[in-house]
């Protein structure tokens, strides 16, 4: 079927586009070496040496390595420059391409629609799936390119050759807009960057400039066909991401396949429902649509107003209905969203091009071997340097305990005590109040925690100031407001045990990665949470166990799971560090899940 639904658009804005074609050329000097921003926090931790009881004692793991620890710089919580923020010989991770990896036979262009890129345009996991899959793609042969607005954020030295390549118009509002392309190189993968001459995308962050950013995206996802249309690209697919490109295949196929793009087929990934992209019959009118044609259930009404704001339309929606495929990012979370809330009748009613793929990581990003800002490298058959960046860590932050180094021994007490992290965004999905509650009950096991995130709600965001203000002078916790690539990387590294106690989460990256290196899972039953943790007292699941699980919203359910796994760190060595050999080894790579794109995308193409 060439297409989901046909529509009617505005005739009078159909106007061939006016394009200059610019000679390729580098126009901001790239430099080979950068400087990573600093953030403007500031720690606030205790100078001088903590205690803990002796009650906090337990069997002693082996705590020798062969690791030159007298070479290492050991970090101070009083130093002018954070750890985490020195300069770093360089980002991101080699475009070469995995020997190891096979060709796909019948070789596709991919071209990714998206909001978020890791790491110049990352605010949540959506910036590391785009990149992870978009590299893995690459690596089997096929030809993958990346369409981002060019925010006036994006540090313009991340990006390898980058140059203006084309000058055009692109509509919006009654007026076409001036627009320039250029195309880089981030992480190996070539990237097409949106710049257009009015106020979209100007700010110091990636979302929340002083412009409406749902007419942002309106325009970027009509400036994307543009471009393909004013430089005759014909891409096999254009996978488009979230309610940001959600009026992509709505454009697409009621005014794009009608004038020159004939061969692209549309996927969607919703990466979290809970963001639906609301917009108004004239917001979506400014994009050339006719927004009133698409106020019908079986089209874009948000499900949610029929009846008393029959003119409120969903972006998200509208994507669902006249995308080729729908996929959503865990097999649990597709049962979890047929089942419940407001798109569930419009999923069900597209059920037959509905698909549940769960996310990988990138593991040449994430590589506890290779990773750049790890003070120490380790691995599952050399997993000594764990412990020296989890003291690394807590001599930076302030939380190393009593004890001195020996030779190459480190305090027996820094292995004793376990070191739980949580890396998230600081909203209501991700159980605020579980994440709170576990700074007091860590804390009461006589363990350390470490919270990095940022909140989005000023709300939120006093009440985890405040918590910081508590716990931050203390020897146990540190709330860290901020986000920092650097930073998390090396927490990750650091961590005894990753806290996901979400309310809900489609796929979740953060158990992923700290499996990576080394940090056992203690995450709450659903969606691709479900899918990847298995409960290590679970004796069904047992060859699969690697965590601890529990499925209750309620405080008393989060301290069955974390006295468990404090339990098995402190009386079950052997056990334990068989748990960390286990996770590290697991394959939640990109390849797999790629190959399940791939399939997803020759089952809707078509050959012209």
């Amino acid at each position: 079927m060439e297409c989901a639904i046909m529509g009617k658009f505005c005739p009078l804005i159909l106007s061939s586009s006016r394009i200059l074609m610019v000679e390729k050329k580098n126009v901001l000097g790239i430099r080979d070496k950068f400087k990573f921003c600093s953030s403007k926090f500031k720690i606030q931790a205790l100078e001088a040496e903590t205690h803990l009881s002796s009650e906090v004692g337990a069997e002693r793991r082996g705590s020798s390595t062969d690791v030159g620890i007298g070479e290492l710089v050991w970090p101070s919580p009083s130093d002018e420059i954070p750890f985490w923020k020195k300069d770093f010989p360089s980002w991101g991770v080699s475009p070469e391409v995995p020997a190891d990896i096979n060709k796909d036979s019948d070789r596709m262009h991919i071209i990714h629609v998206t909001a978020e890129m890791a790491p110049i345009a990352k605010v949540g996991g959506l910036g590391d799936v785009v990149t992870g899959l978009a590299r893995a793609c690459l690596s089997r042969g096929h030809a993958v390119e990346i369409m981002l607005p060019f925010y006036e954020c994006i540090q313009k030295q991340q990006i390898k050759d980058l140059a203006l390549i084309t000058t055009y118009e692109s509509y919006h509002g009654g007026n076409w807009v001036p627009t320039n392309a250029y195309r880089g190189e981030v992480s190996g993968i070539p990237v097409v960057f949106i710049e257009p001459s009015n106020h979209f995308f100007k700010g110091q962050f990636v979302y929340g400039g002083s412009y409406n950013e749902l007419e942002a995206y309106l325009f970027f996802s009509r400036a994307c066909l543009e471009w393909m249309q004013a430089t005759g690209a014909q891409p096999d697919i254009i996978h488009v991401h979230e309610w940001q490109a959600g009026a992509l295949p709505l454009l697409y196929w009621d005014m794009y396949h009608y004038l020159s793009l004939k061969k692209p087929r549309i996927v969607l990934t919703i990466h979290n429902m809970e963001h639906y992209g609301e917009c108004s019959q004239e917001q979506l009118s400014k994009s050339g649509l006719d927004g009133s044609i698409y106020a019908t259930i079986d089209k874009a009404i948000d499900d949610r107003t029929i009846g008393h704001n029959p003119e409120r339309l969903s972006l998200l929606k509208g994507g669902i209905v006249y995308s080729n495929a729908v996929v959503t990012v865990s097999p649990t979370y597709l049962k979890e969203t047929l089942c419940t809330g407001w798109l569930a009748s419009t999923l069900l009613r597209n059920r037959d091009k509905y698909f549940g793929v769960l996310n990988g990581i990138d593991t040449a990003m994430w590589n506890p071997a290779t990773d750049i800002f790890l003070p120490v490298k380790f691995n599952a058959q050399k997993p000594e340097g764990k412990k020296l960046c989890k003291y690394y860590v807590q001599r930076g932050l302030g939380l190393a305990l009593e004890g001195t180094l020996d030779g190459n021994h480190l305090p027996d007490i820094t292995c004793k005590v376990p070191l739980v992290v949580c890396i998230t965004r600081l909203v209501p999905q991700k159980g605020l109040h579980l994440i709170s509650h576990a700074i007091k009950h860590v804390e009461e096991l006589g363990g350390q925690m470490v919270i990095l995130g940022k909140a989005s709600d000023v709300r939120v965001e006093r009440e985890f100031e405040g918590l910081a203000k508590l716990h931050n002078q203390g020897p146990s916790t540190r709330i860290l407001l901020m986000f920092s690539e650097e930073l998390s990387h090396m927490l990750y590294a650091a961590a005894d045990m990753v806290l996901v106690p979400s309310m809900y989460e489609p796929c979740g990256l953060s158990q992923m990665i700290g499996m990576r290196y080394g940090a056992v899972p203690v995450v709450r039953m659903t969606g691709g949470l479900a899918d990847t943790v298995f409960d290590v007292d679970d004796q069904s699941n047992h060859d699969r166990a690697n965590g601890f699980v529990f499925e209750g919203i309620d405080e008393g359910s989060l301290n069955w799971a974390l006295d468990r796994a404090f339990a098995h760190y402190r009386e079950k060595a052997d056990e334990w560090n068989g748990i960390i050999g286990k996770v590290m080894e697991v394959d939640n790579s990109w390849n797999n899940t790629a190959g399940k794109y791939v399939e997803i995308y020759n089952s809707v193409r078509v050959r012209l």
